[in-house]
């Protein structure tokens, strides 16, 4: 029984130096960015104009109480277009993921209650950026490295 946990410590301990928190983080942001951004892309035509059909699913099936339909549909399309984008280079990431957060959570909510599977896998996603930022590799790293230098 030894020698199975002995080889088991080494395999997590490989594991650990092979899929730092950085890497993690990374395929994380990439990851749920994705999600968001090629849905943002379906409301659009071009680089952000906004498609009659977007218009008519945030005034039928997207329709959120307290915020009129228009204002909802310029919002939804900004933010999945701008905090992917951010996520992605790792800018103002927790910001970022926040953002995301609170739409998956208007989501849930008021547009899709029973997909909670997928909401909870994308709340998987953002929640490790919120609480630890975006690693290593991003912007946000850089200009704390820049900071500490200087």
């Amino acid at each position: 029984m030894t020698a199975i946990r002995s080889q088991y410590e080494r395999l997590c301990a490989l594991s650990a130096r092979l899929l730092p928190d950085s890497v993690l983080l990374l395929v994380m942001r990439l990851g749920i960015a994705s999600v968001f951004f090629l849905s943002g892309r379906t409301k659009v035509e071009g680089l952000l104009t906004i498609t009659d059909s977007t218009y008519y699913l945030f005034e039928t099936d997207y329709a959120l109480p307290l915020v009129p339909p228009q204002i909802a549909a310029h919002a939804a399309t900004y933010a999945e277009h701008i905090l992917p984008i951010l996520l992605v280079i790792g800018l103002g990431s927790r910001f970022a993921a926040l953002g995301l957060l609170g739409m998956t959570t208007v989501i849930e909510v008021f547009v899709y209650p029973d997909a909670w599977s997928t909401h909870l896998s994308w709340a998987g996603l953002l929640l490790p950026v919120i609480a630890k930022g975006a690693g290593a590799f991003s912007v946000d790293a850089l200009i704390a490295r820049n900071r500490a230098a200087g």
